[in-house]
């Protein structure tokens, strides 16, 4: 929770009062709605809920509850001021500490909510996402750049030599978790999953290779797109991912791209970053082959033949470092394609976990045997065909809120979010595809 703290006062103290009251994009919450909402948020489940106090602002509750106001009419709402947030948030978290000294967390708590510390939990990754959020709108703001962070390290030696693709046998996996104490409702239970063998990108698609798409006419061609992907593709009036354009300046008119205030030429060996669900699947398309589904991501991403169980994380189950992967915005951009070889899961495949966020194939739909917990509206009122999962979590997520099981949703047309991709291709029987073998 102190954690998350420091961000989310990194992310507000930096910019101006005009700049956190403003609306950068109708798609996003002027940053300091963010910030009371995730004090509101702490007052009801930490203070309130869990300790048992009257509270600081009931009559906050209605003001900054994200179901009852679309981020579009947030800017028009009485929303604290900026200095009236944060010491509004200063004072829920004074007392979220005395709560904190006596509550009993254990793990046989009987109290699901208090066991484990997992409402403690759950409002440090609630914090998290938002400051995701909010480091999205930063990089939808105009103006001169106010965060920064060293780049990442180059990619390995071994990086060029990586195969293209990776096998992932065929076979059941256990999907999902029971027993991870801070997964949320969506993420549980486990079940078992068949699988039938895939292969699947070793590292995600990089912008190289999406360019090649772009240049052979990708966003120009309907063979690619879905009905509803190529009509917003004209609608919109899509022609690369989001954030790019052609640099005038330089011969060929190559491409350029605007990243937190900075401007700078496209890396063509990082994973591309801010496209959507249709571009994704058009791209996967294009190259002939297709997006993997949710299952098939975490059964490479988790499940390790040599013991058969589900590991927390492509490497293990211990918790993320900066050698497994590229989280907690201590890089605002991603890795090259091939890093982190120490996170790599037992299929091989790379950077898996952070980097950018994975479009998948599947809906977002509940688990056999879901059931909502604490609250209906997390998760469960999104549950359908308007949502695409993504899986993975980018570089602007903190560990707390990231591991093998969690799960994230958007629209498809969804492009300010940190997403990327890799793709999948089914298994020909002498892989060990359909009837040839089993893992």
């Amino acid at each position: 929770m102190e954690t998350a703290r420091r961000r989310t006062m990194a992310l507000t103290d930096p910019v101006t009062e005009a700049d956190l009251i403003a609306q950068h994009s109708p798609l996003m919450s002027p940053l300091v709605w963010d910030l009371a909402h995730i004090g509101n948020q702490e007052e009801l489940w930490l203070v309130r809920e869990a300790g048992r106090r009257p509270g600081l602002r009931p009559d906050l509750d209605t003001l900054y509850d994200a179901f009852q106001h679309p981020r579009a009419d947030r800017p028009s709402l009485p929303l604290l001021s900026p200095e009236e947030a944060r010491a509004y948030v200063k004072a829920v978290r004074a007392q979220t500490w005395e709560v904190l000294d006596a509550t009993d967390t254990s793990p046989d708590r009987p109290e699901r909510l208090l066991a484990d510390g997992f409402v403690f939990g759950m409002l440090a990754q609630h914090e998290q996402q938002h400051d995701e959020t909010m480091l999205a709108t930063h990089q939808l703001r105009t103006g001169p750049a106010v965060l920064d962070a060293p780049a990442p390290p180059p990619a390995p030696a071994d990086a060029a030599a990586l195969p293209p693709e990776v096998l992932v046998p065929a076979g059941p996996f256990t999907m999902g978790t029971s027993t991870e104490p801070w997964a949320l409702d969506n993420e549980r239970p486990h079940h078992t999953v068949e699988v039938a063998a895939f292969w699947l990108d070793t590292v995600p698609v990089t912008n190289a290779a999406y360019q090649e798409f772009i240049a052979a006419g990708g966003y120009r061609d309907p063979r690619w797109w879905t009905p509803e992907g190529w009509r917003h593709v004209q609608e919109a009036g899509l022609e690369a991912p989001e954030f790019w354009s052609r640099d005038a300046g330089a011969a060929g008119g190559g491409w350029i791209r605007r990243r937190f205030g900075h401007v700078e030429p496209v890396p063509a060996d990082e994973p591309v970053l801010h496209v959507c669900w249709y571009e994704a699947d058009a791209y996967a398309r294009w190259a002939g082959r297709r997006l993997p589904t949710e299952a098939e991501w975490e059964k490479a991403a988790r499940h390790d033949p040599a013991t058969g169980r589900s590991r927390r994380y492509p490497w293990g189950d211990a918790d993320p470092g900066p050698e497994h992967a590229n989280l907690g915005s201590r890089h605002l951009q991603p890795a090259p394609a091939g890093s982190y070889p120490a996170g790599a899961a037992p299929s091989g495949a790379r950077q898996l976990i952070g980097d950018v966020w994975e479009w998948t194939s599947s809906d977002f739909d509940p688990y056999p045997g879901f059931a909502p917990f604490p609250y209906k509206e997390y998760s469960d009122v999104f549950f359908g065909p308007e949502y695409k999962v993504l899986r993975g979590g980018a570089f602007g997520v903190d560990p707390v809120a990231c591991r093998g099981t969690f799960r994230n949703w958007d629209y498809p047309i969804r492009r300010q979010i940190f997403a990327g991709f890799r793709t999948a291709r089914d298994a020909a029987p002498e892989d060990g595809g359909p009837d040839g073998g089993r893992s």
